[in-house]
């Protein structure tokens, strides 16, 4: 894993010493992505620099050093990632008599592109990048992200200069970078807890979007003018390819293929010539992972988990118990409330731009117990978009029929009268009927999901009630000065992707929305904080063809999702170890915004300070802040995004 900057500066505009000076500040913002070497390219006469930070992982020799020359002297590529299935591609390249000098997976994805071109290449590729390729003979400048967005990778204007990077951070080191906040941008964080690609914090600075190239001549960087990124993958027209032919097949067919595809997957992301191991929650995602890495391993696998004193928030024993089962040689680590405090004053500086899903506080613990043993983790995200694990999926079905039956006055009196009881009331009531009821599922945060369901009973249209299932706040608008929000997929409701189900939609757009924008972006920005690379097996596009070719039955059923991955499971480990309700990832932030936390939000949110920086309006924060503060509401999905904004605003100001 590395970390990859550069520039193209109109000809003539900027001196070779300048531009090698620009380079070299912006890969030292990088070091943190790749600290075990550096390195910088420039051609001062065409006005381009590329920088490189790495983390070495496969082939730690001299021969991986970046940037790298391809043997033609055509391109020169600085390239963020691992290419799992690169000895695969060796052997081809080899084939058509193509030798190699060393053995990084950066040689060989450049002989790929001087054999085959760039976007042949990146088709043909299994793993996850960021990269930029200089063309010489051209005199263009590619760049290119994997097809899931797994890898950041930012561009933007300098200036006159056109700059990119694993990291706004490196793009900010340019001099003539302006950084001007985009207030439609905060909308979005307020709206997702997060900034949903191509956006970014800042005006005329993008995200790369997954599977996109971006291609940029000379003429462009002079008359300031950028092309629209080109797709060479697309994750929705796959989805729905595959799910027009859907799988015909027995349920042991079906366990036994994605045994073998997931085998597959997980052995190729097993290949490093560092130390390696996985993250551990005990749930089902994680556990198969390791299952299947252990059943591939001669040795005990490396596995991590951390634990909390809150059983709301705790599966340290569920993880406990399976690394005992399996054989794996388990470190755990019990984080008090301090130490995850301790983490906060740091998140600015981590994420990098506004970020604000709260389980980014035990992801960069995890990672940083991690990285005491292991340089290379790898994790089980990307399942529940894949076999149908969040909770929404499984009530999509139901909550669709509510709409078309029941009438809008009645469904609007139950929402007001389930928010009128605090969620601390309702999970009172809920241990009763546990304890007293004939039994059932022991739900976790009861109260807070069933707040969760009342602000969405009332939508008029299942596209409406998927918009405020992915909002934290219904309307930004209402503590926002500045308020206009950009158009995303997900409220896009007019092109919402031709998928046989309501459910299925909602699993495709999460891929294409929440997973990128949220999930991969929270693990990337933890694990590279403190070197350590993390890979997801899960995410194989393989396995998305596969997944997206099964009836929808083999993922839900009588409510609960990832069934046909519990049944292969189970061929690993007992059911006992696994059959729970599903925990998410979170610390309880809500009560230590209330308690330890409560000095240091209420500075953040003053109204001196609001009115100075003159992004939201005081009266309507100290509104939402004095409810929570109350106990009467927990407003904890709505103040998280405001504090994590005003938190970096304060570091980058």
């Amino acid at each position: 894993m590395c970390g990859v900057t550069g520039c193209v500066a109109p000809i003539g505009k900027v001196s070779e010493e300048t531009l090698a000076f620009w380079t070299r500040n912006a890969t030292a913002a990088l070091e943190h992505r790749g600290p075990d070497d550096s390195g910088i390219w420039i051609d001062g006469q065409l006005g381009v620099g590329l920088g490189h930070r790495r983390l070495s992982i496969i082939d730690v020799s001299t021969f991986g050093h970046q940037p790298m020359i391809s043997k033609d002297g055509r391109f020169v590529i600085t390239y963020n990632g691992e290419v799992y299935n690169f000895p695969e591609l060796r052997r081809d390249l080899q084939s058509a008599n193509i030798s190699f000098d060393g053995r990084s997976d950066t040689e060989v994805l450049l002989a790929g592109i001087v054999h085959w071109g760039l976007i042949d290449t990146l088709q043909r590729v299994n793993g996850m990048f960021a990269l930029a390729l200089w063309d010489r003979s051209q005199q263009r400048l590619h760049l290119a992200r994997d097809r899931f967005g797994q890898k950041p990778l930012y561009y933007g204007w300098a200036g006159n200069v056109f700059a990119f990077g694993s990291t706004l951070e490196a793009l900010r080191q340019f001099p003539n970078f302006y950084g001007e906040i985009d207030s439609s941008s905060i909308s979005l964080l307020l709206r997702h807890s997060n900034i949903p690609a191509p956006y970014t914090i800042y005006k005329n600075c993008w995200k790369l979007m997954p599977g996109t190239t971006l291609t940029l001549e000379l003429d462009s960087i002079k008359t300031k003018s950028l092309p629209q990124p080109v797709k060479y993958w697309s994750a929705e027209d796959t989805a729905i390819s595959s799910s027009s032919n859907p799988i015909s097949a027995s349920t042991n067919e079906v366990v036994d293929t994605l045994d073998s595809i997931l085998r597959t997957a997980v052995g190729n992301c097993m290949l490093s010539d560092v130390p390696l191991g996985a993250f551990l929650s005990g749930g089902i995602d994680s556990s198969i992972v390791v299952s299947l890495m252990q059943a591939q391993s001669h040795n005990p696998v490396q596995t991590f988990s951390i634990g909390f004193s809150d059983s709301e928030y705790d599966e340290a024993q569920y993880a406990k118990n399976i690394a005992k089962y399996l054989g794996t040689n388990h470190t755990e680590l019990y984080v008090t409330a301090k130490d995850a405090q301790n983490v906060i004053p740091e998140l600015p500086k981590i994420y990098d731009e506004p970020f604000a899903d709260s389980s980014q506080i035990p992801t960069y613990l995890v990672s940083q117990l991690a990285r005491e043993q292991v340089t290379v983790c790898l994790s089980g995200d990307g399942g529940d978009e894949l076999f149908g694990g969040y909770n929404r999926y499984a009530w999509s079905r139901n909550l669709q029929l509510a709409i078309k039956t029941l009438p809008s006055p009645f469904r609007s009196w139950a929402a007001r009268n389930l928010l009128s009881v605090r969620p601390q009331t309702w999970d009172k009531v809920y241990s009763k009927l546990l304890k007293y009821g004939p039994g059932g599922r022991n739900l976790t945060q009861f109260g807070d999901k069933l707040h969760k369901l009342a602000e969405i009973i009332d939508a008029p249209t299942k596209e409406e009630m998927y918009w405020r299932l992915v909002s934290q706040w219904k309307n930004p608008g209402k503590v926002l000065i500045d308020h206009q929000e950009y158009i995303t997929r997900a409220n896009e409701w007019n092109n919402w992707p031709p998928v046989p189900s309501f459910t299925q939609q909602i699993m495709l757009l999460d891929t294409l929305f929440y997973l990128p924008d949220d999930i991969l972006v929270k693990l990337d920005r933890a694990s590279m904080a403190v070197g350590l690379e993390t890979r997801v097996p899960l995410l194989d596009h393989n396995l998305f063809e596969f997944s997206w070719a099964l009836p929808e039955r083999f993922k839900i059923k009588k409510g609960v999702g990832k069934w046909i991955v519990k049944k292969l499971l189970h061929r690993y480990i007992p059911r006992r170890l696994f059959e729970r309700p599903k925990m998410g990832f979170g610390v309880p932030i809500g009560d230590w915004l209330r308690s330890d936390l409560r000095e240091w939000a209420e500075d953040l949110l003053s109204s001196e300070r609001l009115v100075r920086d003159q992004y939201f309006k005081p009266l309507a924060v100290q509104k939402i802040w004095q409810e929570h503060l109350s106990g009467h509401q927990n407003h904890q999905h709505m103040l998280w995004p405001l504090l994590m904004f005003q938190a970096w605003l304060t570091q980058y100001r």
